[in-house]
């Protein structure tokens, strides 16, 4: 039994606390349908071959800036290859620091770049396009026949 007035209670039991108030704040309640078992149906992901692996992250790595995402959505938003000035004159950046991001990018796999005269060019790699999609995909496997089962 917990007793309230122990000088001492918040610090000998910070789960009883943090549970009573992550229980208030629960807005759906789900009958315990079997009450002496838990977790009966993890789905566990599909292996990944480890190159694969360090491909994904290389490419969720270079996303999780918010520039170098920006920089990516506007090269992968256009039809074609889009001119290394027109990047740099969207972001409020110096060109150095577009020049780094775009060189992440490409070393992630999602951009190519070509020469045309002094100026560079950037276009979206579509095997860096099929990275994102597949593993947003896979991500999305378990919700789509959760929906379908329901």
């Amino acid at each position: 039994m917990i007793h309230p007035k122990d000088d001492d209670w918040p610090s000998k039991h910070i789960d009883v606390h943090l549970y009573l108030v992550y229980d208030a704040s629960m807005k759906t309640r789900l009958p315990v349908l079997q009450p002496d078992i838990c977790c009966v149906s993890v789905i566990d992901p599909d292996s990944m071959p480890a190159e694969e692996r360090e491909q994904t992250l290389r490419v969720f790595k270079a996303l999780a800036d918010g520039t170098r995402f920006d920089v990516f959505r506007l090269i992968a938003s256009q039809d074609g290859a889009i001119c290394a000035c027109d990047v740099v004159d969207r972001f409020d950046v110096s060109q150095p620091t577009i020049a780094h991001h775009l060189k992440v990018l490409r070393e992630a796999g999602l951009i190519t770049v070509s020469r045309r005269g002094v100026w560079a060019w950037y276009a979206v790699e579509p095997a860096g396009l099929a990275t994102l999609e597949l593993v947003a995909e896979e991500l999305a496997t378990p919700t789509r026949q959760l929906a379908m089962a329901g």
